[in-house]
């Protein structure tokens, strides 16, 4: 096969929220429930468009967003309006092109990935994990996103050599609309289910692919027992790590999250099998090309999870809805209006100040008027989310309205020119100073009249950018 002919991913990237639950927490706050290791938490201001939206930019390589966008989650933000459109619009291209949404399964990433294949498109798959207090599902869940770009030629890093499916009905994991947690049947059931359907998949891809003993084994499923099962046939060596015990299963995106953590390590020549056991089971073979070399360092999955900070039992039950206490004593916010949120989306998605043309003063929020020289219409767009910047002053309040006090704000200056004032997130209070490096990260300031306001914060440069 020449190289044009070569068809799969040529990009991808990964967004893990920065704070971490401690599992022994919920033992030590309920008696029951939790185990070793930790669980990655979205913190109270993230949600499953907002982390696609973070994952999606790193996927990008510097490459333009592609023409189609498929958005995978159980937990969507939005019902009846589609959630993909926020997330194609702050990766700030023009609206051409087609972005849906497939829910509310994990067996919605398999969908994504292959529609994102099928038209050269991005795969978005991003989820928040939760359950009753002190259940398995809480305790083993956890919230991440990840995204891959397909096409062809010499630009792809993984190949897809072959994909086999198989679909069956059976009652294992369900959750009724409106229901904020999963019910679950015995799980000796799933496994007698699952495990049949996984074999036939697998072999059937392996013998496609002409692959006996596959590089790595990526095994995805909600039903936890199964997926250790179906690996348990492989090689020790080619087991990948399901990052059960930093991350916890992240619904739709983990298969994604795993294969991305393949992906930054894995070396041309390499073949990977993913797995993702849901309602069936789906197989697919990759083989990872010369091009691999291409991908970014220093924002992979193991470099995110080194930054973290810890949140507290009673924090995570309040950010997921399941703890309701004394709110601020300020005024609720107000509902975000759609008509100026419509024409000013260039702003308010994508991030895009202007530049004057007579100065060359970059104006932020983009202004007809420069702020400088006060010349009229005589701007160009500047697009500033993927822009460093370092904060020039801020104060702490400890009055504004959050689920998460104090309120840090941060005036920054962006690198080439711009000063804006913003909300900093995931970050210690107690430790910002000025001069800190920051960047810009996509958040959901709050929700009122059951509109989602987003916007963008500044947060502590991670390491790499």
């Amino acid at each position: 096969m020449s190289l044009n002919d070569r068809s799969g991913i040529v990009s991808y990237g990964v967004y893990l929220p920065y704070h971490r639950l401690d599992r022994t927490a919920i033992r030590a706050s309920l008696g029951q429930g939790g185990g070793k290791g930790t669980r990655t938490v979205a913190s109270y201001d993230e949600d499953s468009t907002s982390m696609g939206v973070e994952a999606a930019r790193r996927a990008l390589w510097g490459a333009p967003a592609p023409e189609s966008l498929y958005f995978a989650t159980t937990a969507p933000a939005y019902a009846d309006k589609t959630n993909a459109t926020a997330i194609h619009a702050a990766l700030g291209g023009s609206n051409e092109g087609f972005a849906t949404d497939l829910g509310a399964a994990v067996r919605g990433a398999s969908g994504a990935l292959r529609a994102a294949a099928a038209t050269a498109g991005m795969a978005v798959l991003s989820d928040i994990r939760t359950g009753r207090p002190g259940s398995v599902d809480e305790a083993a869940g956890g919230d991440g996103a990840a995204a891959f770009t397909f096409g062809s030629g010499d630009r792809v890093v993984a190949e897809i050599v072959a994909q086999s499916s198989v679909s069956a009905e059976f009652l294992d994991r369900w959750r009724v609309p409106g229901e904020s947690y999963s019910r679950v049947w015995e799980e000796r059931f799933g496994t007698q289910a699952y495990l049949p359907l996984i074999t036939d998949a697998v072999t059937r891809a392996l013998k496609e692919a002409q692959v006996d003993a596959p590089t790595h084994v990526i095994v995805s499923s909600p039903h936890a027992r199964a997926a250790r099962a179906a690996i348990g046939a492989f090689p020790k060596e080619s087991r990948a790590d399901g990052l059960e015990n930093e991350v916890g299963f992240a619904g739709a995106a983990h298969a994604g999250l795993v294969l991305a953590d393949v992906l930054d390590r894995a070396a041309a020549g390499d073949t990977i099998l993913l797995v993702i056991a849901a309602d069936g089971a789906d197989a697919t073979v990759l083989r990872v090309t010369e091009a691999i070399t291409r991908r970014p360092t220093g924002d992979g999955v193991r470099d995110q999870l080194e930054v973290s900070g810890s949140v507290s039992y009673p924090d995570f039950l309040t950010w997921r809805g399941f703890l309701e206490r004394e709110p601020p004593r300020r005024p609720d916010p107000e509902r975000p209006a759609a008509p100026p949120a419509a024409r000013s989306q260039r702003w308010k998605y994508a991030f895009e100040g202007s530049r004057c043309l007579s100065c060359s003063t970059v104006n932020v929020p983009p202004q007809r008027v420069c702020v400088h020289c006060g010349a009229v219409d005589r701007v160009e767009p500047v697009p500033l989310a993927a822009t460093p910047a370092s904060v020039a002053t801020f104060t702490i309040d400890k009055l504004a309205f959050s689920l998460a006090p104090p309120v840090v704000d941060v005036v920054i200056d962006f690198d080439g020119g711009g000063r804006f004032s913003c909300q900093l997130a995931d970050a210690d209070p107690n430790a910002v100073a000025i001069g800190d490096r920051v960047e810009m990260t996509f958040r959901r300031f709050h929700t009122a009249g059951g509109v989602h306001n987003y916007f963008w914060k500044a947060r502590p440069a991670r390491k790499g950018h």
